[in-house]
């Protein structure tokens, strides 16, 4: 429990990440498993800051104070992360299009009644082609 305390954010990141694993996974509602992808980024995006900052060092911007590459923090995390969120709004943005558009089609966001009506429209294009 103590080891758990102490790393607190890892434990929450890796909590965030299952959770929206849970979701894309196994939920049928494809607003949902939008929802879900988003906060397993949150998880990732959570867990790659908390491991690029390094308490008591300082921001890396040179300042002037030191020249020694060790007391600044690594950047390269930010970076990804940000990174990251820019490439994730952009998956959001595109997944809810398609979502709206199937939606406008289908009339449903479950996924299984929607393969169900994609099933029954091939169906009858085979008996179409058929006669």
């Amino acid at each position: 429990m103590e080891v758990l305390l102490d790393h607190y954010v890892e434990a929450v990141s890796i909590l965030l990440f299952v959770i929206g694993f849970n979701l894309l996974l196994f939920d049928k509602n494809l607003i949902k498993k939008i929802m879900g992808l988003n906060i397993m980024d949150t998880g990732v995006y959570l867990f790659l800051a908390s491991m690029g900052y390094i308490e008591g060092r300082l921001a890396p911007v040179f300042n002037g104070v030191s020249t020694n590459p060790a007391d600044y923090v690594n950047p390269i995390p930010a970076g990804l992360v940000l990174t990251g969120i820019v490439v994730s709004v952009s998956v959001t943005a595109i997944s809810l299009a398609l979502t709206v558009r199937l939606y406008k089609k289908y009339h449903t966001l479950n996924l299984d009644e929607v393969y169900r009506i994609i099933r029954e429209e091939e169906k009858k294009e085979e008996k179409e082609e058929r006669k």
